[in-house]
């Protein structure tokens, strides 16, 4: 599965005068990164490919992260559940689309 997560503290720290929450959104891209599933962090949500219990696992403790920062957190999930493509969709979904791109299609 791939999940696109989004995870936003409030009232917190973190927030200043700027809006920024760059600090505590580190924080939940350093768990992503450290679970060791494919993921990829883009300006407005991370995606993470796995199976459903270990991404899953992964989002807990990357809100619990952010949790520890703030009194509020906000989270975004959607999820992509496709039956036969279990690997390798993170950057292949992707392929497909440039590939047509490129063909002109």
């Amino acid at each position: 599965m791939l999940v696109a997560i989004s995870i936003s503290p409030a009232g917190g720290p973190g927030d200043n005068e700027t809006g920024g929450v760059s600090a505590s959104v580190a924080e939940a891209v350093r768990v992503i990164r450290a679970s060791g599933l494919s993921n990829e962090t883009t300006s407005m949500f991370t995606t993470i490919e796995g199976e459903w219990d270990e991404v899953m696992a992964v989002v807990k403790q990357a809100v619990f992260a952010v949790a520890e920062t703030a009194p509020r957190v906000g989270l975004v999930l959607k999820a992509d559940l496709r039956a036969g493509h279990d690997t390798g969709q993170l950057r292949a979904k992707v392929e497909r689309v440039e590939q047509r791109l490129a063909d002109g299609q």
